[in-house]
């Protein structure tokens, strides 16, 4: 039976909704412009899935303590903050079927926006003394911006290895989960290296939910985004990185051309998704994700048996058979 999210959550229901209390009073703001976007973004709520890493890590390894509520609130604001600047970055104009800040309110706003819920964290941590707490999402960050830094150096030439592929998703969203996993077990007092297993064990999770991600963008299943929004934005991803490496010379010159030059055009842009599919790219992408989500499991082993450790594994099971 596939994971469902509402069973995941059984351990740790009364601790998100009190988190959800927490987090809708901490974005109340007295600038009324400030206010009315606040309030939009906690309106347009998504799965909370990174809160729940960082409630079930705290509970693995530990016990949930007011720290766990601070540590979900930081992981809340940032992967908030990082969205709001990804529309600006990409000019995008929707975020889960909602209009984006950036489309509502133009981009000098949305970006103002973002650094407010940046502060809003460092003024949360900073406030109670959460200083591991903060150097683990401060990390984050760092390792976010660098990867989505070489993301765009890298796909201005399209010349994007598997290796290369595989230090971008690390960087831009492995290390977010790698952080609540991490912030989780700091908040229930582990030691540094349980602390250490938590962030490889996110590291990992984050690595097979990033390769999912590419893998819908060229799957049938409705997704909730458009197919091949990856190539429009001139994206090389997993699947299409081992097509082309099996390719014929002249199919790669006709791939990589289609992806430069009309990269807009959907007739030309379901050509590439169909020599994705031939050349096996997304059955090699499905068991690197699979693996990826093996490692991962392996190092659960020898946590202590609770419902929670459960939920743990099927949220890690969830991330990679989601549908969108």
């Amino acid at each position: 039976m596939k994971p469902n999210l509402e069973e995941i959550q059984k351990p740790i229901e009364n601790e998100l909704k009190l988190f959800e209390e927490k987090f809708r009073a901490s974005m109340k703001t007295k600038t009324l412009l400030l206010d009315a976007v606040m309030q939009y973004i906690v309106k347009q709520k998504g799965k909370r899935v990174r809160p729940m890493f960082v409630f079930l890590s705290a509970s693995v390894c530990g016990e949930i303590t007011e720290a766990t509520y601070r540590g979900a609130s930081l992981i809340e604001l940032l992967h908030t903050a990082t969205l709001v600047h990804d529309d600006v970055v990409d000019d995008s104009d929707e975020r889960r079927g909602f209009f984006s800040i950036n489309a509502l309110w133009k981009n000098k706003i949305a970006v103002l926006v973002g650094d407010y819920l940046l502060s809003k964290g460092l003024l949360l941590a900073v406030g109670n003394k959460d200083f591991r707490l903060l150097e683990l999402v401060s990390d984050a960050v760092r390792e976010m911006s660098e990867g989505e830094l070489l993301q765009i150096e890298k796909t201005r030439k399209l010349n994007i290895t598997e290796e290369i592929y595989f230090e971008i998703i690390r960087q831009k969203t492995a290390t977010l989960i790698s952080s609540a996993c991490s912030v989780g077990a700091a908040s229930s007092n582990a030691s540094e290296e349980v602390i250490s297993k938590m962030k490889l064990f996110g590291e990992k999770v984050g690595i097979a939910f990033q390769i999912k991600d590419d893998l819908l963008d060229f799957g049938s299943e409705d997704t909730g985004k458009p197919h091949g929004i990856d190539l429009k934005e001139k994206k090389i991803t997993l699947p299409l990185i081992y097509a082309l490496n099996n390719a014929t010379s002249s199919e790669k010159k006709n791939i990589i051309r289609i992806i430069r030059n009309h990269n807009d055009e959907p007739k030309k842009i379901n050509e590439v998704v169909l020599f994705i599919h031939k050349k096996g790219g997304m059955k090699y992408a499905t068991e690197k994700m699979n693996a990826y989500r093996d490692e991962a499991m392996l190092l659960l082993n020898g946590m202590s048996e609770k419902k929670a450790l459960q939920s743990l594994k099927d949220l890690v099971y969830f991330t990679t058979e989601r549908r969108k």
